[in-house]
This record gives structure tokens, C-alpha cells and sequence, in this order.
């Protein structure tokens, strides 16, 4: 996998592709779905902070002595390992990848509400693509974004269950905007 690093097309390409995996980028999703449909947002929301908590904690309680590509390379089998260029590589914190795990949390869950087959192709491409990214970034192992995906998706189809199954948020399918409105109007 390491063999293309240093083509500068798909070098950029991949820097700009992992940001889709930042949590900033899952939360201003989240943050425009609230003029387009609260309970989307919601769920968003939920499921990306679900599966980050869950991150966090393995990364930083359970798993925190996983060391990045980078840092084995360099300190343990001190090779040298092809690395895409202006990029901050980190050295601890390796399992789970939070960008695999945003990533799918954010597109399965675009995933499961929309009805349009295309876009739904899209988002699983996407995903795959902010995840895979990590690797060749050379930040994180294939088993850490296999699990990081596998618990976003987790977390993505647990909300949907939630959202989506239950009556109990139908209040929700309205926009910021609307429901803004409405309080305004029965104050006066």
C-alpha cells in the first residue's frame, strides 16, 4: 500500500479525502442538517458523539500503548517507511482510527435515511475512502480503521433504531428555522 506515496495527485488527493473523517466535518453536517430536519441532525449528532466516546476511551484507556505506523517504523523496525509530505504524523493512539470511526458513523448514517440509491453508493464510497485514507496517510493500521468503522456503523445503525423506529421523535422531522417560528407565534 505504501508503494504509490509520493505521487503527488493521489498524495493530495488523500490529504483532502481524511478530513472527511474529522469530527469538526461531522458535527457541521450535523449542524446544517438543523435547517433541513432536526431529528437528522440529531441522529448525526448521537451517533458520531456515541461511537467518539467509545473511541476515546479505547485509545485512551484501554489501548493507549498502540503505536502508529510511523513510530514502529521508525523506532522498532527502523525502516523507512514512504510518507506523504507536509503531513504531521502522529506517534500514540493508534486503535480505534477516530477519522474511519467518524466517517462511517457520518455517511451510514446519510446512508440509511436517504432514499436515493445513488447517494447511497456515495456515502459508502466516501467512507471507505476517508478511512482508507488513514492508512495510506500512514496514521493508522488496517485493523484500526476496520474497528473504527465497524463502530461507527454500529453506532450509526443503533441511532437509526432509535430515531427511526420509535414514534417517539416524529416531533423532530421539522427545521430550525419552523420550529423557531412556531414558538415565536404562540408568544404572541
Amino acid at each position: 500500500m505504501n508503494a504509490v506515496v509520493g505521487n503527488e495527485t493521489v498524495d493530495t488527493f488523500f490529504k483532502a479525502i481524511t478530513h472527511l473523517g474529522d469530527g469538526a466535518f461531522a458535527f457541521l453536517v450535523a449542524v446544517i442538517f438543523l435547517f433541513f430536519n432536526i431529528r437528522k441532525s440529531v441522529y448525526i449528532l448521537l451517533s458520531y458523539a456515541g461511537a467518539a466516546a467509545v473511541s476515546s476511551f479505547l485509545k485512551h484507556v484501554m489501548f493507549p500503548h498502540i503505536y502508529r505506523p510511523h513510530f514502529v517504523f521508525q523506532y522498532f523496525v527502523r525502516e523507512d517507511l514512504k510518507e506523504v509530505s507536509d503531513l504531521e504524523l502522529m506517534g500514540f493512539n493508534s486503535f480505534p482510527s477516530g477519522h474511519s470511526l467518524s466517517a462511517f458513523a457520518l455517511f451510514f448514517c446519510l446512508l440509511f435515511v436517504s432514499r436515493n440509491h445513488f447517494l447511497k453508493i456515495l456515502f459508502f464510497i466516501l467512507a471507505v475512502l476517508a478511512a482508507y485514507s488513514r492508512v495510506y496517510l500512514s496514521q493508522h493500521w488496517l485493523i484500526d480503521i476496520y474497528v473504527g468503522s465497524i463502530i461507527g456503523v454500529c453506532f450509526s445503525l443503533l441511532f437509526y433504531v432509535v430515531f427511526y423506529h420509535t414514534q417517539k421523535w416524529q416531533q423532530l422531522n421539522t427545521t430550525l428555522p419552523q420550529l423557531l417560528a412556531s414558538k415565536k407565534a404562540k408568544r404572541v
